[in-house]
């Protein structure tokens, strides 16, 4: 059985891809990390989807992103309402994210001798973040071979972007079909001490009407 990576950031899309990697019949690495993010809500969701989706592995590899911050969830600025205008780059964005984490990705594939690596971006229901966009993607793929024996060896890394063109109440249905309790997912960037989510940024806001699109109800826990 081929080995694969997946990015599990302990949200929505990334179960879902976690989903999508094992149905497909692949033996899932998770990987997910401990950036210095407002909080480790997501972190704990990680562990039981990982445990629920019969991860071989799961790995929370410790970096500290606010030592230079410059987003909503690495530094002292506010998280703010959601702003339904997402033609600009929010506050949210975390500067190179998705490149750092899937160099790390690349990392423990090339280890694991795995050459599929799995991440939930998206371009559809999102917040404009450049990292989610398939160029982007496409680009890295690239540069991941380049940058290991790969290309040294004849072949390349896959990197599966299952979710990229899909709504976000087309994730869930995708989801809802392949046995995920969303209700384990954790998808708020300003939740307060309980866990509970504020129902107000963006990510909340997709998150929400997600649901609604897709007429299944809304499993996530808010704040009154």
């Amino acid at each position: 059985m081929s080995k694969a990576v997946i990015l599990l950031s302990g949200g929505l899309d990334s179960a879902t891809c976690l989903a999508i990697a094992r149905d497909k019949g692949y033996d899932c690495y998770a990987l997910s990390f401990d950036y210095g993010q407002r909080h480790t809500n997501e972190l704990e969701a990680a562990k039981d989807i990982a445990e629920s989706f019969g991860a071989k592995k799961h790995i929370i590899v410790n970096i500290d992103l606010r030592l230079w911050g410059g987003s909503a969830l690495t530094d002292d600025i506010d998280v703010p309402n959601v702003d339904t205008n997402f033609d600009h780059i929010p506050i949210t964005y975390v500067p190179a994210r998705n490149t750092i984490f899937l160099s790390f990705a690349v990392g423990w594939a090339e280890v694991l001798e795995a050459r599929d690596i799995f991440i939930g971006v998206n371009s559809m229901d999102y917040s404009g973040y450049p990292d989610c966009r398939p160029e982007f993607i496409d680009a890295f793929s690239e540069c991941a071979r380049l940058g290991t024996k790969a290309s040294d060896e004849g072949w390349k890394f896959n990197i599966h972007s299952p979710l990229q063109n899909l709504t976000k109440a087309e994730i869930i249905k995708v989801g809802h079909d392949l046995g995920i309790d969303y209700g384990i997912t954790h998808s708020c960037y300003n939740p307060d001490e309980n866990g509970l989510a504020c129902g107000k940024c963006d990510s909340c806001y997709l998150r929400h009407k997600g649901f609604e699109d897709a007429n299944i109800e809304d499993p996530t826990k808010y704040q009154k």
